[in-house]
């Protein structure tokens, strides 16, 4: 294949940017691997996308999701999930992270049980960045990964590597520079089918097998397509049926109330529910964003203590435990401090009780952003559970119901909280736009999801009555411009004038704005601003 132009056409498939140096990854058994993906299942996709449009419109005109009536026999028939392979038995930490060769270095060598390689939310998916991502996994595999900084220091994997898992995109997006027969891959196909081709195999032969995190699934009709995709891949590979093993990741309302039903369609496949906090918090907002009843108060007041992510979060443990499958914590959005100890201190104080009180509920393990916090988390699981995990903790006692799921969280509306998402977003889509996925702001770790609740908000907060600041000002579009402009100008100072103009945050400020001052609610932000990427 000559592969120096900047598309390359076949038969069934096109490439749209350039390839060259990529002929290993974009092989052409690969290739042809993907495209018969892509033409048993992007037809689904597409027909689930439309289902998911559908019930948006349910919503906005006043319908509130319950438990489904048609699945009771699922809810309350006694069944389990396949086993659970051994190096998936202990899951106590999870350190998550994009696909860059260093973080796979530092995530792999970090002395968390499992690794999270993120093709997802914190991943910016541009052309060059997903195939990299892509090489350094088939290295990271191999174990042949190594990565010298500029500065000349030599960074290589040790003996003790956590768990590989992979996150693929989800089924909201495409790969724009992958056509099959015309179309638009499905990203999660693509990040799905070109991992598992190259790697599945060595994996096994490793003493492990192929791992993913499935990101985003709305309910179980998604979860069953996951499980068609899954044997199909198997199948194609000579590969034997429930070798994939997968997570779930509950971070929308719908899927909230399918949790039982998500685990049956993949119970050959799925080793446990994920508690995605941040991404659950968006979905709220994002699925009632019509109705003014579903106001929520600034992002700081909706923590996990507040009844509806408590409900959810201690429901995912007992429907997971009840099934034989793993219930796995958030993201604690901290990260260490340097240079000033006391903040330091306090952040890792508020780890520590966000770990605690996953710990203590009953989950099997939860995530940190950053290897510095992996003994912090370590420590509060190894004290709370001897044994590898909790699946021996059922919490009959959780009872939750519909109203539970959907109660409105008290707090405030302030000026701070709005400046601080718009502050949030401009720095947020402007590192994306930059290649930048996971972003320390305000010593947070900030990716794709907690950036959509603060532009989510701000949009949330214009459209209703409720959207009133503490001291009686109406959230309206000339004040959040107002206030845009101002935390611009903060943005600016701070990080200084070449920068500024070096990094888009202009075209971050802009995208902001168009979609604040759209009527209708954009989805996504990430398929505003993916047009812009390489």
């Amino acid at each position: 294949m000559a592969t120096s132009s900047a598309s390359k056409t076949s038969e069934n498939y096109t490439f749209t940017a350039p390839i060259s140096g990529y002929e290993q990854i974009l092989s052409p058994p690969a290739l042809q691997f993907l495209t018969a993906l892509h033409e048993h299942f992007a037809p689904k996709v597409s027909a689930l996308l439309d289902e998911q449009r559908q019930r948006q419109q349910r919503l906005n005109e006043g319908f509130l999701p319950d438990f489904l009536p048609e699945t009771r026999s699922v809810r309350e028939s006694e069944w389990r999930v396949g086993r659970v392979p051994d190096d998936l038995q202990d899951r106590r930490v999870e350190i998550t992270g994009p696909v860059d060769r260093k973080m796979v270095i530092n995530a792999l060598n970090s002395g968390a049980k499992i690794y999270m390689a993120d093709l997802e939310d914190a991943h910016s998916p541009g052309w060059t960045a997903t195939l990299d991502g892509q090489v350094n996994l088939y290295q990271a595999v191999r174990r042949t990964i190594e990565f010298t900084s500029p500065k000349g220091k030599k960074y290589a994997l040790g003996d003790d590597l956590a768990t590989l898992i992979v996150r693929p995109r989800g089924w909201h997006l495409s790969e724009r520079h992958f056509l099959v027969h015309g179309q638009e891959m499905p990203a999660a196909l693509f990040d799905f089918g070109l991992y598992f081709f190259h790697n599945a195999q060595q994996l096994i032969e490793n003493g492990s097998g192929p791992y993913f995190y499935l990101p985003k699934l709305e309910g179980h009709r998604e979860a069953r397509l996951w499980n068609e995709v899954f044997n199909f891949a198997q199948d194609t590979l000579d590969i034997p049926r429930g070798t994939i093993k997968a997570t779930v990741l509950i971070e929308t309302i719908l899927a909230a109330f399918e949790m039982d039903e998500i685990l049956y369609e993949l119970r050959d496949h799925i080793v446990g529910l994920n508690c995605g906090r941040w991404d659950y918090i968006f979905s709220f907002i994002k699925r009632f964003h019509a109705r003014p009843d579903f106001v929520l108060p600034d992002r700081a007041d909706i923590t996990m203590t507040t009844h509806f992510l408590r409900s959810y979060s201690q429901l995912l443990i007992k429907i997971c435990h009840r099934r034989g499958a793993h219930a796995m914590g958030g993201m604690a959005a901290q990260i260490p401090i340097k240079n000033d100890a006391e903040a330091n201190q306090r952040a890792l104080d508020k780890v520590r009780a966000d770990k605690e009180r996953e710990a203590g509920d009953g989950y099997d393990g939860t995530w940190v952003a950053h290897p510095d916090l992996v003994p912090v988390a370590m420590e509060v699981f190894n004290q709370h559970m001897p044994g590898p995990n909790q699946l021996e903790r059922l919490r009959e006692d959780v009872q939750v119901d519909a109203s539970d799921l959907l109660t409105i969280p008290s707090g405030d509306i302030t000026e701070a909280g709005l400046r601080n998402n718009i502050n949030v977003a401009i720095q947020y889509m402007a590192a994306w736009l930059n290649g930048y996925g996971a972003v320390p702001i305000h010593h947070l770790m900030e990716d794709a999801a907690t950036a959509e609740i603060a532009r989510a908000q701000i949009w949330q907060w214009i459209r209703h009555p409720d959207g009133k600041l503490k001291d009686g000002r109406r959230v309206s579009l000339p004040l959040f411009r107002e206030l845009m402009r101002e935390e611009m100008k903060q943005i600016r100072e701070e990080v200084g004038a070449q920068q500024f103009e070096s990094v888009p945050y202009a075209l971050a400020g802009r995208l902001l704005d168009e979609i604040t001052a759209n009527d209708e609610f954009t989805e996504f932000l990430t398929l505003v601003a993916y047009p812009y990427l390489d």
